[in-house]
């Protein structure tokens, strides 16, 4: 490739990998802020009710779901709100740090629809006047894109997961893409 085609190319053509690492630091930044907000005062009284909220005008074949996440966290929500919590943050650790990537991004995907189908409710109740799905969904997909970039640029330089696999090739085969 000429210097001329080089130079009619964008950021993105010329530095895909530095691309994808800037949308997995703001993602992670993003999980690390929702994780923060569990440790916030009144989040572990309320999660119960948001349960509940989310099976509202549900189908009712949906209904033994919901019941069944609905009697799992009223017992001790705290349990369930600081998992998630901690989980987040590593999340965002993984994300920020790129390290093991592999198991973050299946991970993230798992928590996504987990979010995704309890308290948000599978982003229903659908009929008339239903306009949003959920962002649980969207952080799957995302999670799915992180891990196609990845498996395409294997030589990610700016993360944990590169400079730790030099040094210990096993890693790259269990943690890294």
């Amino acid at each position: 490739m000429n210097l001329e085609n080089m130079a009619r190319k964008g950021f993105l053509h010329r530095n895909p990998a530095g691309f994808a690492r800037v949308i997995e630091i703001i993602f992670g930044i993003i999980w690390g802020i929702d994780g923060t907000f569990k440790f916030l005062p009144g989040v572990v009284q309320a999660f119960p009710g948001l349960i509940l909220q989310a099976s509202a005008g549900q189908p009712s074949w949906l209904s033994g779901w919901f019941t069944f996440w609905a009697h799992a966290t009223l017992g001790n929500p705290a349990v369930f709100v600081y998992s998630v919590g901690l989980f987040e943050l590593a999340l965002a650790f993984c994300l920020i740090f790129g390290f093991m990537r592999r198991i973050g991004y299946a991970g993230g995907f798992v928590l996504s629809l987990l979010i995704w189908s309890v308290p948000e409710g599978f982003g229903g109740p659908y009929g008339p006047g239903s306009t949003d799905i959920g962002t649980g969904i969207i952080y799957a997909v995302v999670f799915l894109l992180l891990m196609a970039i990845a498996l395409t640029n294997k030589e990610n330089r700016t993360s944990l997961d590169y400079i730790i696999g030099k040094r210990f090739k096993g890693w790259r085969k269990v943690f890294a893409f």
